[in-house]
């Protein structure tokens, strides 16, 4: 099995398939300013299983076009909408977010969970910005530096992982150069990676190693896991997501 396989198997019964929460998705939905509005179209790409998705759904007026490039996590999505009723607000699409079968200008707001790292952060701006109408909202969460400087072996592990991570201040900037108008920015807390993905991603190692009979590549992607967590534990000061609102400029 191909070890991209083996990480949707582990993470496909998951609530979260990165750090979040409902609080931090409403915050960004208040910062916004669209907490009021009626009527909206929304897309939520790269939703995973959809944790974002069903808070946009409970808290907005909205159409909600939820994108991943995975089937099976869409179909958990239908089936936790249609138990909370909400089934009428959310349309799933399948596809890859480097290409949106979106019409230009199609949407009021996109928002985007810990997922734009696939694309990186300059491209998928860049590109998600020509879906949005003039003035629509851009709600994404991103990997970044919380501070100036920091140890090692974490700055070794992330610019590994994803160079692309950075300051906040760089992140901006970026927002700005693309045609956005920064709203609003905040950090994500420690229980939005250790109580809300970490911690239940641990608990599913035992069953996630059975069903692959502990084979060598199975237990090499758990140890790749355990070591970003303990990574994030010793050193949560440092680096986090941080979750950005900006406007599309008009023109």
């Amino acid at each position: 099995m191909e070890n991209i396989d083996l990480l949707i198997d582990l993470h496909r019964d998951a609530q979260r398939q990165g750090p979040g929460s409902d609080d931090a998705t409403r915050l960004s939905i208040t910062l916004s300013g669209l907490r009021d509005a009626r009527g909206l179209k929304i897309a939520d790409i790269g939703c995973g299983t959809g944790a974002s998705t069903l808070v946009l759904a409970r808290e907005l007026d909205a159409a909600i076009t939820a994108v991943d490039f995975l089937p099976a996590f869409l179909e958990r999505l239908e089936h936790a909408a249609a138990r909370e009723k909400l089934g009428g607000r959310i349309e799933t699409c399948a596809a890859s977010m480097d290409a949106l079968p979106f019409a230009a200008a199609s949407f009021d707001a996109i928002w985007s969970e810990g997922a734009i790292y696939n694309m990186g952060f300059a491209n998928g701006i860049r590109a998600w910005r020509r879906f949005l109408k003039p003035g629509g909202i851009l709600a994404v969460s991103e990997l970044t530096w919380l501070t100036h400087e920091r140890p090692a072996e974490l700055h070794q592990h992330w610019m590994q992982e994803y160079p692309e991570v950075d300051s906040a201040s760089a992140k901006t900037a970026m927002l700005e150069q693309e045609g956005f108008s920064p709203l609003g920015y905040f950090v994500l807390g420690t229980e939005c990676w250790l109580d809300n993905y970490y911690r239940p991603m641990q608990a599913r190692f035992g069953d996630f190693l059975s069903r692959h009979g502990n084979s060598d590549a199975a237990a090499a992607v758990v140890a790749a896991e355990e070591h970003e967590i303990a990574l994030y534990e010793r050193h949560s000061a440092h680096v986090s997501y941080g979750y950005y609102i900006a406007r599309k400029a008009r023109g």
